[in-house]
């Protein structure tokens, strides 16, 4: 199961290689067209099939965890279709970028060779376990796609990636003074916590039980509360609180000496954190009666909250940074793209559908 899983999630990567993601807006219903081989749009002469459409539909779909088997679930069944009103418009979208994206590879000649597909699609069948091509292509039709399919969809998203790595990736690199400037002006964003580790001894108070309900022995209850107090008598006099304990403590810390934490000091209930500002470290507190038992606290450590060094932190300020900075320039790239680009439709319904997505979008590209 693990490894149809895995193989499965490999599959769906290579099956929805986007240049980038798309926002899904609602928008009217599709055409409904019979001929097998329609083609739906020309990209700069590059044309996109209702096969290529119904394919990138069933998978849109099946990635909001649909139930769709082949392109006549999508004219059949009444749900599918409702989905479709919503889908069809971020497809279109996503399929017409994709070919920008791969004709702008194919220009750069940032094509993979032969030896790198295999190469891929040897580290995929590596993670799975699977030793042949025979059944490697078998887990292939299980997952719905074909080896050539595959190949070609791997192939998608290696030009996708290199023209996003060569064209993209310099211009959203940070300098090292843009970092620092970054880390000035949003130190909060990385200050540790408020911290402190603590020991603690635990000793319970014994309960009878009578009608069925836990009853308090007060004798008991008055013997539990001397033992604690003589307990901590005993460490204010010099005994090691560790070995106290090993001796009496029966909370689930015993095995490690006592020692909890660190702890975020916002993380504990009021009424503890109000007990533990007013112990210094080395200090304890005065003995805590719990629904279960008397407690001990002993105040080992406190680390106020403090900002990390730059250094810890520059690869998170550079990725933070960067991710935004790339969202940013990828929607300038695909932008300057179709402006350039000779895009042709074939089938007025669906240029409308892209249209109005286009239009919701334009905000964005201001």
């Amino acid at each position: 199961m693990k490894r149809a899983m895995t193989f499965a999630a490999a599959v769906a990567l290579v099956a929805t290689a986007k240049p980038f993601a798309q926002t899904q807006t609602p928008a009217p219903a599709q055409t409904t067209g019979m001929i097998l081989e329609q083609v739906l749009v020309k990209v700069n002469g590059e044309i996109f099939t209702k096969t290529e459409l119904e394919s990138r539909q069933i998978q849109a779909l099946r990635e909001q965890n649909r139930q769709v088997n082949n392109p006549a679930d999508l004219r059949n069944d009444e749900t599918l279709k409702a989905a479709l009103i919503e889908i069809t418009p971020a497809v279109l979208v996503d399929a017409i970028d994709e070919l920008l994206i791969i004709q702008r590879g194919r220009e750069l000649g940032l094509t993979p060779t032969q030896a790198q597909l295999t190469d891929a699609a040897d580290r995929i069948k590596k993670q799975n376990n699977i030793t042949t091509d025979q059944e490697f292509r078998a887990a292939l039709v299980q997952s719905g796609m074909t080896y050539e399919e595959f190949e070609k969809n791997l192939e998608k998203q290696y030009v996708v990636a290199r023209v996003q790595q060569q064209e993209i990736m310099p211009r959203v690199q940070l300098t090292d003074e843009e970092s620092k400037e970054y880390y000035r002006t949003h130190t909060k964003e990385f200050e540790k916590p408020a911290t402190i580790t603590i020991r603690d001894i635990f000793i319970s108070v014994p309960t009878t039980t009578q009608g069925g309900q836990p009853v308090m022995n007060v004798a008991a209850d008055d013997e539990i509360a001397k033992k604690i107090a003589d307990v901590r008598a005993r460490a204010l006099k010099g005994e090691d609180f560790a070995k106290l304990v090993a001796e009496v403590s029966e909370s689930p810390s015993k095995a490690n000496g006592g020692l909890i934490g660190p702890i975020n000091v916002s993380e504990l209930a009021p009424q503890v954190r109000e007990l533990i500002d007013k112990l210094k470290p080395g200090e304890m507190s005065e003995p805590i009666r719990t629904p279960n038992g008397y407690q001990l606290i002993k105040l080992e450590t406190r680390l106020d909250a403090a900002p990390e060094p730059f250094e810890a932190v520059r690869d998170q300020i550079a990725e933070k940074v960067g991710s935004t900075r790339m969202e940013g320039e990828q929607k300038k790239y695909i932008e300057k793209l179709r402006a350039q680009a000779i895009i042709e439709w074939k089938n007025d319904e669906l240029k409308k559908l892209y249209e109005q997505k286009m239009a919701a979008k334009s905000p964005e590209l201001r």
